[in-house]
């Protein structure tokens, strides 16, 4: 097989250069982006002797100031009267129009931070306490800070900028949450998101129900996954020997949420209904419509008792919590007993519904109603459009974006949380590196770039999209430093999609400034995600010059790539990544990221094919699923392969066997047929038992060219890739490709045919 290698120039014992035009040195390292950054000519010294200027009413932000000054110096400021050498903030509903906005402005004589609000005050100053964590402007040896004087003019972009964190599955404690919400709050996020209940564990003092966190909120294992697999899935009354699990106490939330609001987090409890709710039953199963413990997860519809039980928990929750709103969950919830209960099904007539959806719905309306009548809002999964959207309610879209774009033309505001971009439990490296997961792939970048506002929405409708919110759920995350691991950085990517405006944002600068704040966390006791030195191969099919065009691209700023065309592992001495190259026939390409002349430990591999099916017609004899069906028809024969998570667009997912003939066009010679299959047992993803290729010149006759059986078990609950590759010299048209299901979803990328 003939191969075409493009070369760079090789600089022996030098580094070779990037086209990225490196960053002043004065470049503000600040995430999220302000808006707006106008660079001045001098410095001010922040010393010892620098005063603030803060009224007693805002002690909460000079104790916050002093906080981050003093871990750096060891010494802390103090009020006075003089306007030079001096740190002022100061309340302007004159010359700033955003609740949250504020000016930031350092001159060699002082440093003024301006707001319309003190929310506005408190952002500035989290954007002075970032500067100050940059080592750049810090001087030891004279305890003292050089910051380059400047003018910032800074707002958000939306309103509603939100973490998830998931504390049912697992349970973390109190002094873990407020730490959280001190880092939340350094990057401008405003809301948690708070996942108190669902079926690991209720986690919130309920004084009306006692046995809710006596019993409910105790287990008989600590791993989530492994106790919901068991056989022995029970829940255990608190103080028994080997249980596991926690709650917080109504004086815990309560010092919880003050503690938020100082720093300017809402935080929005989630009591989940109807569904996910199978802990409740095993105190209080009359509740469900079994009327029995560990038979339901969902509440009973038709029992008036259910929500005399709901309307007493929400009260004693908005007792606790101020926040504007509620969320009740709504997702994820069966109809199977729904539909074969008496009382279920008497309220379905009564209230006139025409299916079980409508019942959920008759749930969610009436719920909201008790919330709407005390003065709050609800929020609910995007599973509450279905059987009609109860009228105020708020939906959290996160089966994709669809749920929000119809909200949205509904006239409903949206918060956009799709998983693809925003569910932070999802892989950030190469599986096998990491930390199991449920799975999926979303590093950093990744989640940079969403944009909350889907293309399709009108400007009117788009005003109804209030932000995005990045969700952790802990299935498999059981400690606070495996939190901290999943949530940093990628979190910090999200606070300058919802902050910084679509058009001022720059991935080359993003990465220069998410190595600082990695840098920053980590050596302030955060476990964060270090940052990867895996390369991204970036492809596109240029069917003019029928080449493969290859990209490479890293989570780190500015890197010396190398790379080989022919499998060999890069050294010191291959050509250097400056420009795309173009494959014309086929290639294993690898690179890897060098630093000091020293190669990393990742090299990542590839197979590139310009191959002969490219653009050919393929003939499903047994479609693909309507939910994965990446780029339709052309998907398998479009060039491109597909990554490390089935949800990339470029893996086509089948619920039947593979079963689909490829049309070469005309009868020619064919030595290779390849295709792969990922396997990732946790969602339901398998590799096929096996794999056969036929070949035809004339569609009518078919010559079996071998079948290959899978030799990946399937106890494994790693991701696993199975190349299925058949050799053999004929001359064909037609090729046949049948993929025999094992079970749940099979996922294939290209089929390559040379």
């Amino acid at each position: 097989m003939k191969k075409w290698f493009i070369y760079c120039t090789i600089l022996l014992a030098s580094a070779c250069t990037s086209s990225l035009t490196k960053t002043k040195p004065v470049a503000l390292s600040v995430i999220p982006a302000p808006q707006e950054i106008q660079y001045l000519n001098g410095t001010f010294t922040l010393n010892e002797k620098t005063s603030l200027q803060i009224p007693a009413q805002w002690s909460t932000l000079e104790d916050i100031l002093n906080s981050n000054i003093q871990i750096v110096s060891h010494y802390k400021l103090t009020n006075g009267n003089s306007s030079k050498n001096s740190i002022q903030l100061k309340i302007d509903t004159s010359r700033i129009s955003s609740p949250e906005g504020y000016q930031l402005n350092i001159s060699p004589q002082s440093i003024r931070i301006t707001g319309r609000t003190e929310a506005g005050l408190f952002y500035g100053l989290q954007t002075l306490r970032q500067i100050l964590n940059d080592e750049r402007f810090y001087h030891p040896d004279t305890r003292s800070w050089q910051i380059p004087a400047l003018e910032i003019q800074d707002y958000p972009t939306f309103p509603y900028r939100g973490m998830h964190l998931d504390v049912s599955r697992h349970f973390f404690p109190k002094e873990y949450i407020l730490k959280w919400i001190d880092l939340m709050a350094l990057y401008k996020i405003n809301t948690l998101h708070w996942h108190l209940t669902d079926a690991g564990g209720w986690r919130v003092e309920i004084k009306k129900y006692p046995e809710l966190t006596r019993t409910a909120a105790w287990r008989t294992q600590i791993g989530w996954k492994e106790w919901w697999t068991d056989k022995d899935r029970r829940y255990l009354e608190e103080g028994t020997p080997g249980a596991y699990g926690g709650y917080y106490t109504q004086e815990d939330i309560r010092e919880i949420v003050a503690y938020a609001i100082d720093r300017h987090v809402e935080i929005i409890p989630e009591i989940e209904m109807p569904g996910h709710s199978e802990e409740i039953f095993t105190v209080y199963p009359q509740l469900c419509c079994s009327g029995k413990a560990y038979q339901n997860g969902e509440f009973c519809i038709g029992n008036e008792a259910t929500f005399e039980f709901i309307e007493n928990v929400l009260t004693e929750i908005m007792e606790l919590f101020p926040s504007r709103y509620i969320h009740i969950g709504g997702d994820e919830a069966s109809k199977a007993a729904w539909a074969k209960c008496p009382k279920c099904q008497k309220r379905k007539k009564e209230e006139k519904l025409k299916d079980e959806r409508e019942l959920q719905s008759y749930l969610i309306r009436r719920v909201g109603e008790f919330i709407e009548k005390r003065g709050r809002e609800f929020i609910g999964w995007d599973e509450i459009l279905e059987g009609g959207l109860a009228p105020g309610a708020i939906v959290m879209s996160w089966r994709g974006e669809q749920g929000g774009i119809d909200a949205a033309r509904s006239r409903h505001q949206v918060i956009m949380a799709p998983g693809a971009y925003c569910y932070l439990d999802s892989y950030q490296d190469t599986p096998s590196t990491q930390p199991y997961t449920i799975g999926g792939f979303t590093p950093y970048l990744k989640t940079y770039s969403y944009n909350p506002i889907p293309e399709n929405l009108s400007p009117d409708e788009a005003r109804y999209i209030l932000g995005a919110q990045a969700n952790l759920w802990t299935e498999y995350i059981s400690t606070p430093e495996h939190v901290e691991y999943m949530l940093f950085p990628r979190l910090l990517s999200l606070s300058e999609v919802v902050w910084t405006p679509r058009a001022k944002k720059n991935p080359e600068d993003f990465k220069r400034r998410i190595e600082q704040h990695v840098k920053w966390l980590r050596a302030n006791g955060v476990n964060a995600f270090p940052l990867s030195d895996r390369i991204d191969f970036i492809t596109e099919v240029d069917t003019t010059q029928k080449a493969i065009k290859v990209s490479f691209d890293s989570e780190k700023y500015n890197p010396e790539i190398r790379y080989t065309l022919d499998g060999t592992l890069p050294d010191i001495t291959s050509p250097c990544y400056e420009k795309p190259l173009y494959i014309r026939d086929s290639a294993i390409v690898s690179s890897a990221i060098f630093e000091n002349g020293k190669r990393s430990e990742t090299v990542i591999s590839q197979r590139i094919d310009y191959h002969k099916a490219i653009g050919k017609k393929v003939t499903y004899n047994k479609l693909y699923s309507g939910a994965y069906p990446a780029a339709g028809k052309g998907t398998l024969t479009d060039g491109l392969r597909g990554g490390l998570t089935y949800s990339d667009g470029r893996w086509q997912g089948f619920l039947n066997h593979v079963d689909i003939l490829i049309d070469l066009g005309e009868v020619q010679d064919i030595s290779y047929v390849s295709t792969t299959f990922m396997q990732l047992t946790g969602p339901g993803v398998y590799i096929p038992d096996y794999v056969r290729v036929k070949i035809s010149e004339d569609g009518k006759t078919y010559k079996e060219i071998a079948t290959i059986p899978n030799d990946v078990p399937t106890d494994i609950p790693d991701l696993r890739f199975k190349e299925f590759t058949f050799r053999f010299h004929e001359k064909a048209r037609y090729v046949h490709l049948f993929a025999k299901k094992h079970a749940g979803f099979q996922f294939i990328d290209e089929v390559v045919v040379h």
